[in-house]
C-alpha cells in the first residue's frame, strides 16, 4: 500500500502538523506502508534532503493561500500511483489543489482503467469553533465563513472520511460550518515518539534542583493561559512556599512575555517561586519533564496537546484545562486532573494536586504512562489509521 501525505510545510521547526505528519509516517512505514510527501517547501531546504522519507517539495509556496503553480500539475500527473492521499490541514491551497485533482482525475476515469486514490482530510483541529468565536479572529472568522462556502465545505464533504485525532475534535468540528455532511468521520488519534529513557545528563541538565515543581511547557501566549495560570498557582500557595512552577518555552521576548514576567515580579507570592527559563529542548526538556512532579496547561484551545501526551509517556500526571481535546480520556483514565480554562480553575488544579496523598499521585503517574502506551503511542495510533483508510 503507498499512501501519499500533502501538507503545506514538512519543516521541523513548525512543530504541530509538520511533526504529526512525520511521526504517522514512521508509524505506517513500521507497519509495512510506503508513505511519501508533498509540500510547499522550497526544494532546496537541508530538511528536505536529509528526510527519511521521500518528499517532493513543490515550493516555495506564495502568499497567506500558500498557492504554488507545481503541486496541481504534480498531482494530476502522480496520484494515480497511490492508493490514499491524506490532506493534513485547512484554509490554504493545498486543499484546494488535492480536491480538485482527485475530481478531475475521476472524471477522467474510462472503464475503472485510471485508479483514483481513497481521500482523506485531517484537519488538525482547524474545524474548531474556537477559531470562530475568539474575539481577536473577528475578520479571520468572517473571511473563512466565504472561504467554507466557496471552496472548504467541498474538500470537506467530497473526501472519503475525515481524520480526527480525539473524539472531542470530532464533535467539536460538527458546530461552526453549514453545509457540513463528511461521508465518514473517523477517530484515529495521533502517535507521540517514545522519550529518550532517562539519564543522567538529563538530571545535570534540570532547570530547577528542586523535586515539587510544575511544569509549563508551551509557547508564552495568550491562548496557552499563562497568565490564568500564574494568577491561579498564587492564589493556591501561601508565600513563602517549597512548591517550584517552570514557565518554560519561546515568547518571552514578545509583549506579552514581558507582561508575564512584570506579573510575576509584582506578586510576592509569585517572586521566588516561578522560573522562565526560555525555551528548552534535548535533555534540559526532557529532564524537566522527569523532574517535574506534574505537567500543568490551561489552555484555552489545544486540538490535541503534543506536550501533554509527552508528559503522560514519562510517566507524569496532567492538570489540564477542559479545553484541551483528549480530556476526556486522561480523566477516563485517571491520568491527571481537569479544570476549566480560568484563574480559578487553575487553583482548583493546583490546591487538588497538592491534596492528594503520594499513592494517589504514584497511581495517576502509573494510569498516564498506560494512557499512552494504549492509545498514544506511535504504533496504536499507525494501526488505527490504517484500518481507517483502508476500508476506502
Amino acid at each position: 500500500m503507498k499512501v501519499l501525505h500533502v501538507l503545506t510545510g514538512i519543516d521541523p521547526r513548525l512543530g504541530g502538523v509538520s511533526q504529526a505528519v512525520r511521526t504517522m509516517s514512521l508509524g505506517l512505514q513500521e507497519l509495512g506502508i510506503h508513505c511519501e510527501i508533498a509540500c510547499l517547501d522550497h526544494p532546496e531546504e537541508l530538511f528536505i534532503k536529509n528526510s527519511p522519507f521521500k518528499i517532493h517539495a513543490l515550493g516555495p509556496a506564495k502568499g497567506p493561500w500558500a498557492y504554488s503553480d507545481k503541486l496541481y500539475p504534480w498531482l494530476i500527473n502522480h496520484l494515480t500511483q497511490f492508493d490514499t492521499v491524506v490532506l493534513h490541514g485547512l484554509w490554504q491551497y493545498h486543499g484546494y489543489a488535492v480536491s480538485k485533482a482527485i475530481s478531475d482525475l475521476k472524471r477522467r476515469q474510462s472503464g475503472g482503467r485510471l485508479k483514483v486514490p481513497g481521500f482523506y482530510v485531517m484537519p488538525h483541529g482547524m474545524l474548531d469553533p474556537y477559531f470562530q468565536r475568539a474575539s481577536g479572529r473577528r475578520l479571520k472568522a468572517i473571511r473563512n465563513l466565504i472561504y467554507w462556502q466557496l471552496i472548504e465545505r467541498k474538500v470537506v464533504n467530497h473526501a472519503d472520511g475525515l481524520l480526527f485525532t480525539c473524539e472531542e475534535e470530532r464533535n467539536l468540528a460538527r458546530e461552526p460550518f453549514r453545509p457540513y455532511k463528511p461521508k465518514r468521520e473517523l477517530v484515529i488519534g495521533l502517535g507521540v515518539e517514545e522519550p529518550p529513557a532517562r539519564n543522567s545528563s538529563m538530571a545535570n541538565a534540570q532547570v530547577s534542583k528542586d523535586q515539587d515543581f510544575l511544569l509549563f511547557l508551551s509557547r508564552i501566549h495568550e491562548k496557552k493561559g499563562v497568565e490564568e495560570l500564574l494568577r491561579g498557582f498564587s492564589q493556591a500557595i501561601k508565600a513563602p512556599s517549597s512548591q517550584r512552577l517552570i514557565v518554560a518555552g519561546p515568547g518571552l521576548e514578545t509583549r506579552y512575555g514581558a507582561d508575564m514576567k512584570s506579573l510575576v515580579n509584582s506578586n510576592r507570592a509569585l517572586t521566588g517561586s516561578v522560573i522562565f527559563p526560555g525555551m528548552l529542548a534535548g535533555d534540559s526538556k526532557w529532564g524537566a519533564f522527569y523532574g517535574c512532579e506534574a505537567f500543568i496547561l490551561p489552555s484555552h484551545q489545544e486540538n490535541f496537546g503534543i506536550a501533554v501526551v509527552e508528559a503522560l509517556a514519562c510517566g507524569k500526571p496532567v492538570l489540564i484545562s477542559d479545553q484541551i481535546n483528549i480530556w476526556r480520556e486522561i480523566e477516563q483514565a485517571g491520568a491527571g486532573l481537569i479544570a476549566r480554562d480560568t484563574v480559578e480553575g487553575v487553583t482548583s488544579l493546583v490546591q487538588r494536586w497538592q491534596n492528594l496523598s503520594p499513592l494517589e499521585r504514584k497511581t495517576m503517574g502509573d494510569n498516564a504512562r498506560k494512557l499512552y502506551l494504549d492509545s498514544f503511542s506511535v504504533r496504536a495510533a499507525a494501526e488505527r489509521c490504517l484500518h481507517a483508510i483502508s476500508e476506502s
